[in-house]
């Protein structure tokens, strides 16, 4: 069983309409293999300004992104869990690490996309002060 990709960046959107990173950065080698994080239909596979995306709509109302991703998946084709849907694209790569993004949302609401990944950030306990 392949291990899971590890956060470079995370997700840090403080309001809606905030600066912020509407995302994930998860590492990964260029040209790796990307796998869906849930059952859909694939919604978008084309460029975003300079790099290719893959967007996947789920039954949930929720829209997962990739980026840099490229695939030979079409726009209405239906996808599994875990199943393969591009590689991370060897040109351009994802700035600053490289690797891959993965986005959230419903309708404009953008939303923690390590929650996708039953992979919930690690909590940590702090010590109480008198």
């Amino acid at each position: 069983m392949p291990q899971p990709a590890r956060a470079t960046r995370t997700f840090n959107l403080p309001h809606r309409y905030a600066a912020g990173h509407r995302g994930i950065d998860l590492a990964a080698e260029p040209a790796s293999t990307v796998t869906a994080v849930a059952d859909g239909t694939v919604r978008f596979v084309g460029r975003v300004v300079d790099r290719p995306v893959l967007s996947i709509q789920h039954s949930d109302g929720l829209i997962s992104t990739y980026e840099p991703v490229t695939s030979d998946l079409r726009r209405g084709q239906q996808v599994t869990a875990g199943q393969p849907i591009g590689k991370v694209a060897t040109h351009p790569v994802h700035q600053p690490d490289g690797g891959l993004h993965l986005g959230a949302r419903i309708g404009d609401d953008y939303l923690d996309p390590l929650t996708l990944l039953d992979r919930p950030p690690r909590a940590v306990l702090l010590p109480l002060h008198d």
